[in-house]
């Protein structure tokens, strides 16, 4: 073996779940280097009888990358492009291969690859061919089994084949099983563009065009005949440009029964949602359904009028056309996101798959869809249909309860009808994502006996010893077996864990459940502004991913496979590299929060045990800082000594590539209290702005506050008042897991800041305003004044924006570079601040992603490589790709030294932007 094979308790937690309802323990985890390494391991479990589970990206929904024998890890290594022929228009691929990577080399070509779904910037080739996934665009480019041309495969035992049409059918004996039923395999299958479910041994009759066809019956085999080695796909030309046509309807039945009056219009999508998945409806026009029809062309013009012929003859309530790229991209959002918002329902109840996929002929999904939503009040279950209209394929997560034996009959008997009743509109119970173990059960009643008992006989040809994926197509497991959910605490018996977790009924088991692994935390870019996962982008692996955290802490709750709960150190190293950047709770779709579990694991992990040295320093800073303020100065020297700074970090838990940053020598707020005239008689409390004095402000940086009191009292005409003493968010406590006293620390807070009714807080520093926001109700829960404390937290653009629209700040008219906080873009929102930028004339997008020293964890021993690392994947490129005179804008204390000491380069809060053009303004007598 050249790849690593590992059967630790880690390895093994992070493969027993896919994106479905089920779990299953595996023994290992092997990454293979080669199809060598591939075909020596299938020789050895062989010898020894262990069934084998080839796994891409894992976000299967029917089960399929789960198993509980060695799991293939094809990502790994497996992730090469073999070769790309622009004339011949196709590609060799390993299957490790992640399908944007693909699109990305053909691009340049003009050329992508058609099948496409929604979880393309994490799903691999290999996976698209076991689960003959299909994707928005198949109405344009049909499904995966349309576009492979020839599989280099492994058969359990290690024999090596080629699949190509013309060529052999597969291992001897499958010619003679065609032939002998050949009657049977004309008429069993049902004619239909999504027709996914079972073995496709229709493929392999004489008269298929082209002849019989090994790959095409190979694509959607979910993993149970070979594991594929190598194969080489189809290209298609990529239009040059696109147009988006959004229609309006009154619900989800209108959108699906107009979807099929629009294929004559050659469109490149046909996709369809309702209201009740949509977060955020910006950009989307009336109705309370939606198709999205996207359409192409050799120009934007040509692109826009083929968008608006189909937008005048579809019968919509309303509608509108986007060319813009930005706009585009944004609506397609809404729609890819659907297979996480799905998961929750509107009151926040949870919804599951199980029967995610089925597709009826596009024609009969109008009539489908009424009967299917008379079906689910029927079992009094809920759910809210999105997907391929244009296909006549259904994604619906349905709120079955799986965690009751009630639940779980209910959920049999509701799949056993539903069956019955896409059969009877001539439909497929799977129209992309396979079988699996979900629906491969009830393919007796889509198929009848006769022809699942050829499925078997067909396995049994490839697979003889039964090996491949046992449980799934052939001879499957039941349909209610192997539920993840079965090994959680059991509803009604809460973990007992500190945070309120209001979203899940305060139940952290709920809470860990949000991860239904649609894998958004595994990609390798940030999408646009977004920020999840950092820590998962710069190291690759499985364990520092949302998901994979999150799975971690499933199995650590469950205590199978992870059995020392609280203090287990699988789960404490995974989460030792998490940044807690919070960008899970907004860019993650279903709001996983790993920020605040991994605060709730640490509180409990370390509960009457010794800290790491850096939560005693860096976690309780704000005690440090107030105790050195009043020696600033000679400790600010002390801290340019080489060797006693050394000494000081050693203790400190800090790691040496780090500098000290100083200390201020006069604090925000005795600035603020020896302002003559100004912040100390307070004549009427409705002239006034309250303004929080956070940590970092008050002794690292000053000049943020003195910035921003210039700015509000010449923008509102109030006075900013001096801040209490001894307050404190607790933020430096919570992200070090010291939650007993974080809330000590916010309790004090509560009792000391008398907060003026009616009266926003102005909250300088991003972390803190997020802590505020966040973390004080979720840690109080039972506390009024936090809750009135969250909802009174504005940001400084939000508090100008608010309180002094009519103010017109001085025009800059320069260009930016920077930094959104990721606390910001994951809790508090950067709109005002992009509006207030517009209007001053600073041009240009601050960086995604984060920067990477994170409060306190850039700071700790140990995390220098990954801060740097995540530095550098977009703030630092783009800061030192800036033009001379651009601004340098950060208003996070962590960002802006991680700037100072990784780039050199002074950024500085949007308050400090403001008050110079305030100066300048001043000093010209304007």
């Amino acid at each position: 073996m050249r790849g690593e094979a590992d059967f630790g308790p880690t390895a093994r937690a992070l493969t027993t779940m896919d994106a479905s309802n089920y779990r299953r323990v595996p023994l290992g985890v092997l990454a293979p280097r080669d199809a060598d390494d591939i075909a020596a391991a299938l020789t050895v479990c062989q010898e020894y009888g262990v069934p084998v589970v080839p796994r891409g990206g894992g976000t299967s929904i029917a089960g399929q990358a789960t198993g509980t024998g060695l799991v293939l890890d094809l990502t790994h290594h497996l992730r090469s492009i073999l070769a790309l022929d622009p004339a011949a228009r196709t590609a060799t691929v390993q299957p490790g291969v992640i399908l944007d990577d693909l699109r990305a080399a053909a691009a340049p070509h003009g050329l992508t690859f058609g099948p496409d779904p929604s979880t393309h910037s994490r799903c691999t080739l290999g996976g698209m061919i076991g689960n003959n996934s299909c994707g928005a665009h198949s109405v344009a480019w049909g499904t995966t089994a349309d576009n492979v041309r020839a599989l280099e495969v492994v058969r359990y035992g290690g024999e090596a084949l080629r699949l190509e049409q013309g060529r052999a059918l597969g291992p001897h004996g499958v010619r003679q099983l065609i032939d002998a039923h050949i009657a049977l395999l004309r008429t069993g299958y049902p004619d239909l563009p999504r027709r996914i479910s079972g073995y496709a041994l229709d493929a392999l009759l004489p008269e298929h065009p082209g002849g019989p066809d090994p790959v095409r019956a190979f694509c959607g085999s979910e993993g149970t005949l070979a594991v594929v080695t190598e194969a080489t796909v189809r290209l298609v030309e990529a239009p040059r440009a696109r147009a988006l046509a959004v229609l309006g309807y009154a619900d989800e039945s209108a959108a699906a029964e107009a979807a099929p009056g629009l294929l004559p219009y050659r469109p490149l999508t046909v996709e369809g949602m309702a209201a009740d998945l949509v977060r955020e409806p910006a950009g989307l026009p009336r109705g309370a359904a939606w198709l999205f029809v996207e359409t192409g062309g050799a120009t934007p013009a040509e692109a826009r009028a083929h968008a608006e012929r189909i937008l005048w003859a579809a019968d919509a309530v309303d509608g509108t056309v986007v060319t813009d790229p930005a706009g585009q991209r944004a609506l397609w959002r809404i729609r890819e996101d659907a297979s996480g918002t799905a998961t929750r329902m509107p009151d926040g109840t949870e919804a599951w798959p199980g029967w995610e996929d089925c597709a009826v002929p596009p024609a009969r999904l109008g009539p489908y869809l009424r009967d299917f939503r008379a079906l689910l009040a029927q079992h009094g279950l809920r759910g809210t249909p999105y997907g391929h209209f244009g296909d006549g394929c259904i994604h619906v997560r349905i709120d079955f309860d799986l965690l009751t034996p009630a639940g779980v009959s209910r959920f049999r008997s509701f799949s056993e009808e539903l069956a019955d009743l896409v059969v009877a509109h001539g439909g497929s119970l799977s129209g992309e994502h396979g079988d699996g173990q979900a629906r491969a059960e009830l393919l007796p009643r889509m198929y009848g006996d006769e022809l699942v008992g050829l499925f078997g006989r067909f396995k049994d040809l490839w697979d003889p010893d039964g090996g491949l994926n046992p449980g799934m197509l052939a001879r499957p497991a039941p349909l209610d077996a192997n539920l993840r959910f079965a090994v959680l605490p059991e509803p009604g018996r809460p973990v007992d864990v500190e945070f309120g977790y209001p979203q899940d009924g305060g139940d952290f088991a709920g809470a860990v459940r949000r991860c239904v692994g649609v894998a958004k935390c595994r990609t390798e870019t940030a999408p646009g502004a977004g920020v999840m996962c950092p820590s998962y982008r710069v190291i690759g692996e499985e364990a520092h991913s949302t998901r994979g955290r999150a799975r971690l802490l499933h199995e650590m709750l469950a205590g199978e496979v992870i059995t020392d709960g609280w203090r287990s150190t699988e789960v404490r190293d995974a989460l030792d590299l998490c940044l807690s950047c919070k960008g899970c709770r907004s860019d993650c779709p279903v709001g996983v929060d790993m920020a605040t579990y991994k605060a709730e694991f640490l509180h409990h992990h370390y509960q009457g045990r010794l800290r790491p040295a850096a939560h005693y320093a860096l976690g309780r800073l704000p005690r440090w800082l107030r105790m050195a303020a009043p020696f600033a100065r000679p400790l600010n020297a002390l801290a340019r000594v080489g060797p006693l700074a050394a000494l000081a970090k050693r203790l400190a838990g800090i790691t040496p590539e780090r500098t000290i940053p100083a200390l201020a020598t006069e604090t925000y707020s005795r600035w603020l209290r020896g302002r003559r005239g100004k912040g100390t008689h307070i004549l009427s409390s409705s002239r006034v702005v309250q303004l929080w004095a956070d940590t970092f402000t008050e002794y690292l940086s000053p000049q943020v506050g003195r910035a921003a009191v210039r700015v509000l009292e010449e923008a509102t005409g109030r006075t900013v008042l001096p801040p209490p003493s001894g307050v404190c968010c607790g933020l430096t406590y919570v992200s070090t897991g010291q939650l007993d006293a974080a809330r000590a620390v916010m309790r004090r807070t509560l009792d000391r800041i008398g907060l003026l009714p009616g009266h926003p807080l102005v909250v300088l520093e991003p972390s803190c305003a997020a802590t505020l926001r966040t973390d004080l109700p979720e840690l109080l829960p039972d506390d009024p004044r936090a809750h009135e404390l969250a909802s009174a937290v504005r940001t400084f653009a939000q508090y100008l924006e608010e309180y002094a629209p009519d103010w017109t700040p001085t025009r800059l008219d320069r260009p930016v570079v920077g930094q959104t906080h990721c606390h910001q873009h994951a809790v508090l929102g950067d709109a005002a601040e992009r509006r207030l930028r517009e209007r001053m004339g600073l041009t240009g997008e601050l960086s995604g992603g984060c920067c990477g020293l994170a409060g306190n964890f850039g700071f700790e021993k140990g995390h220098w490589e990954v801060s740097v690392a995540c530095a550098e994947e977009q703030l630092l490129p783009a800061v030192r790709g800036s033009e001379p005179g651009t601004e340098v804008l950060a208003d996070g204390f962590s960002c802006r030294t991680q700037l100072d000491q990784l780039a050199g380069r002074r950024a500085r809060h949007l308050a400090e932007v403001i008050a110079e053009g305030l100066d300048r303004e001043e000093g010209s007598g304007r």
